[in-house]
């Protein structure tokens, strides 16, 4: 079964997919093995520990001492990523492939989401130690980088999602949703495209809500690490009260309505799934097949 629904909404709070330090070095992290095509995949994955270093330290601009501790904490990580998930995600892709060859339920869906959710929710938790170790470190001028790189990702976020009219900003999410389901379906038809177009139209998903929310994130993230700089000591409680505010706004109506949002998703993917040909569920397996088979292989090379 492939999870792409939860692409549709990029930047809600409820998936996987958002712009925040500790969520989003998660994905960068824990989703490299879902990345691009199956060669391509493993290319990334075996790839990834350069880039999330590249990544981060894009946002903090660490100094020699970090950049060695930090590079020892991503390589520690995709060990265990390597030996303990990957074998699970095969396990996973290996049960979708069934899933592929029937009609599905937007429930069925939203089970799979919530599967994919904990597993990240779960290596997330793997990521707080080392942040906490990090944290008190950070220097006034590093955080002052953390804030451009949030200004320019909010910059980011607009021009994809609030610029032009309705109607070019429905088409701009279509032509991702479309793109994305032909990664796994080949291509879709006039009516296909149709039906993704109709329920991306009624989608609950406000990204002006959303940009808002995002805003927040980054400005709790900041207080976070300055509170940090204050009380070393309390690092890691602190770190762990933030991902706890990422991963459940405390923001009035924002939770139900993003929860809202990736049940449409649910119901969404469904819908699109329950209009494929028996040719367009034959590359799906495929599909699968090859991205498992990359899963094991990967697992393999430890």
């Amino acid at each position: 079964m492939n999870t792409s629904f939860a692409y549709t909404e990029r930047g809600q709070g409820g998936g996987a997919g958002t712009r925040r330090i500790i969520a989003r070095a998660l994905l960068v992290l824990a989703l490299a093995a879902l990345l691009a095509a199956c060669t391509a995949a493993r290319f990334a994955y075996n790839q990834a520990p350069q880039f999330s270093y590249w990544w981060l330290d894009s946002h903090f601009d660490f100094d020699d001492a970090q950049s060695e501790q930090v590079r020892g904490d991503i390589d520690a990580f995709f060990a265990w990523h390597r030996r303990e998930e990957l074998p699970a995600v095969a396990d996973l892709l290996r049960q979708w492939q069934g899933m592929a060859t029937r009609d599905l339920t937007a429930d069925e869906a939203c089970a799979q989401f919530e599967v994919v959710r904990a597993r990240l929710n779960a290596a997330g938790e793997r990521l707080i130690d080392p942040f906490a170790r990090l944290a008190p470190g950070l220097s006034p001028a590093q955080l002052e980088q953390l804030q451009r790189r949030q200004a320019r990702s909010n910059e980011e976020f607009e021009r994809d999602f609030l610029r032009g009219t309705p109607e070019q900003r429905l088409q701009r999410r279509l032509d991702t949703a479309v793109s994305r389901s032909e990664r796994f379906y080949g291509t879709l038809s006039a009516p296909q495209r149709e039906l993704l177009r109709r329920w991306l139209s009624e989608s609950p998903w406000e990204p002006q809500r959303t940009q808002a929310e995002r805003q927040r994130r980054q400005a709790d993230l900041l207080q976070t690490l300055r509170r940090v700089q204050a009380e070393p000591a309390q690092a890691r409680v602190a770190l762990r009260a933030h991902l706890e505010r990422l991963q459940r706004s405390p923001t009035p109506g924002y939770q139900a309505q993003s929860e809202a949002s990736v049940r449409h998703g649910c119901a969404q993917f469904a819908a699109l799934h329950n209009s494929t040909t028996p040719a367009q569920r034959q590359y799906a397996v495929r599909e699968l097949q090859g991205y498992q088979r990359d899963m094991e292989t990967l697992s393999a090379q430890r």
